[in-house]
């Protein structure tokens, strides 16, 4: 069963805010070749530390209309300006584009990624990746052609 973003985000939200890790399976494409889209379960937790490149970060915007956007991506970088710290992400499976958002922002760490049969994936793989970013276009065609075909199979 699928849930909006807009109801499970707070409640997992409420649960990471009384120290708890909770267990869900993101939607998108975005984080190939490392989470699946409706296939990979992420364990997330709370954010007891300061956020270091490399990590995977659940965040909430609040957009200029008032609406809040929730995106599940990879820290590539911490920059400044001139109100302090801001957080820089990219999906692993983005070739361009960035979202930049404030620590108040985040609302968890993935701790662990898991396959459907349990099986849990590297989560360090992810910085060598975001260094191929030149080559990761090559990457991402051979994997949505040879690995993805192979989700599809165990669906059915």
């Amino acid at each position: 069963m699928k849930i909006a973003n807009e109801i499970l985000v707070p409640e997992l939200a409420r649960l990471l805010a009384e120290e708890k890790e909770v267990r869900f399976t993101p939607s998108g494409n975005s984080m190939r070749p490392f989470i699946e889209g409706n296939h990979d379960s992420v364990i997330l937790a709370p954010l007891t530390r300061s956020p270091r490149r490399g990590d995977i970060l659940l965040v909430g915007a609040t957009q200029p209309g008032g609406q809040t956007t929730y995106v599940l991506h990879r820290l590539v970088r911490i920059a400044h300006d001139e109100h302090g710290e801001l957080l820089v992400l990219q999906g692993d499976g983005n070739l361009q584009g960035e979202e930049t958002c404030r620590r108040s922002d985040v609302i968890g760490r993935v701790r662990r990624i898991e396959t459907p049969k349990g099986r849990a994936k590297l989560l360090t793989r992810g910085r060598l990746w975001h260094a191929l970013l030149p080559i990761r276009g090559f990457l991402l065609k051979i994997y949505r052609h040879t690995v993805v075909p192979l989700y599809r199979d165990t669906e059915k």
